[in-house]
């Protein structure tokens, strides 16, 4: 005799559905670490290099710069990127997508400076047992070594780049973190030292004399990208340069820039100059002898509609210099104020003292007295006007 044994039918009733266990406050807290590792020991995001290339999609962002804290921008630009890269992998795509940090520059520099109160000063011997004051003021900067210096900013940006690391992750972006690189590693030095060599190598390399940004603080070029636009109050200065027919009125906001002066120029559409294209004017206070061009990058609507080109004032001054190919006549030194030794396209017996009232000081000290120089020789015209 046999006993058939049957399995009780799995309770579906609404009092089991009751006894899972719903917390009622549910927390988040944890769950970014938790995934996080679980991600990178299963390498959901390592790239595998033995891929063929028409199977590799390959991002490369312009890693952030180390130069403090990040920003919801900075969130929302690299959220952007990763919603590509998770696109590109549900395609069956292999994708190449690594992070680094950008931690050589002047965001850099500017950030070990106010943060350790210092500044570089390669004039200063190297002090191997050097630290930083206890408290740093930004405002009142000590002069260390170049190597000195070096190692700070190494040590700063080391400390900043685990926090952003550490956001980076929170955030769970898709990152292969095997790839990560920093642009003063050795490794990108030396890459970069090589692609220059091979552009050397293949005639793409050469020097030549060309306008630059310059910063007079830090006493070095600027890149473009970093500037920042900021408007600023200014007075536009009516001021008369001699014709052969009367005077041709100006309005700028940097008569001290006269000097510098190499060109009048004016739109070639504008009815008021195309008399005077091809002729010359004489340059206020200073009498130096000048070219009158037409370009059509020149304003009419905007002040008297006629511009001096100054080597250099603005970029469209550059552009001027560039296409009409124009001399370069600088005045300002790279400390910011007015070079101290005359120039030699002003060594007339009225420019030369002229030019010696000017020497030495800053461009806004040079400002007001080349405008009391121009009211006392009857060269500008009424009040300056914002």
């Amino acid at each position: 005799m046999t006993e058939t044994l049957s399995t009780p039918a799995p309770d579906t009733s609404t009092a089991a559905a009751r006894a899972v266990v719903v917390p009622e406050k549910p927390t988040l807290e944890g769950l970014e670490a938790k995934w996080s590792e679980a991600w990178e020991e299963r390498g959901v995001y390592a790239f595998d290099r033995s891929k063929s290339r028409d199977q590799v999609y390959a991002i490369d962002t312009p890693p952030p710069t180390v130069s403090g804290s990040l920003h919801v921008g900075s969130v929302s630009s690299y959220t952007h990127t990763d919603l590509i890269a998770r696109y590109q992998r549900m395609r069956g795509k292999e994708v190449f997508y690594p992070m680094g940090w950008d931690d050589n520059g002047l965001p850099t520099e500017r950030r070990v400076q106010n943060f350790f109160g210092v500044r570089c000063d390669p004039s200063v011997p190297y002090d191997a047992d050097y630290t930083p004051p206890e408290k740093p003021d930004p405002k009142r900067q000590i002069s260390i070594s170049r190597g000195n210096f070096i190692e700070l900013c190494e040590r700063l940006t080391a400390e900043d780049e685990v926090a952003f690391e550490n956001l980076w992750r929170q955030l769970g972006l898709s990152v292969d973190w095997s790839y990560l690189y920093t642009t003063i590693s050795d490794d990108s030095r030396t890459a970069s030292q090589r692609a220059f060599l091979h552009n050397l190598a293949r005639g793409e390399a050469y020097q030549s004399e060309a306008p630059t940004m310059w910063d007079v603080t830090f006493q070095t070029a600027v890149a473009q990208a970093e500037l920042e636009a900021r408007e600023y109050p200014g007075h536009y200065h009516r001021i008369a340069f001699h014709g052969p027919d009367g005077p041709i009125h100006v309005e700028t906001t940097r008569p001290e820039l006269i000097g510098a002066c190499v060109a009048l120029i004016g739109h070639p559409d504008d009815e008021r100059y195309q008399s005077l294209f091809g002729t010359t004017v004489r340059s206020p206070v200073f009498g130096v002898e000048l070219p009158v061009l037409a370009h059509p990058a020149a304003e009419m609507d905007k002040g008297a509609g006629i511009a001096m080109c100054c080597t250099f004032g603005d970029l469209t001054d550059v552009q001027w210099w560039r296409e009409l190919q124009l001399p370069v006549r600088t005045i300002i030194g790279r400390d910011g104020r007015i070079l101290r030794e005359t120039p030699e396209w002003l060594t007339t017996e009225t420019a030369r003292p002229t030019y010696e009232q000017l020497a030495g000081k800053t461009v806004y000290s040079a400002r007001e007295a080349m405008v009391a120089m121009l009211r006392d020789s009857g060269d500008i015209d009424g009040e300056p006007k914002p």
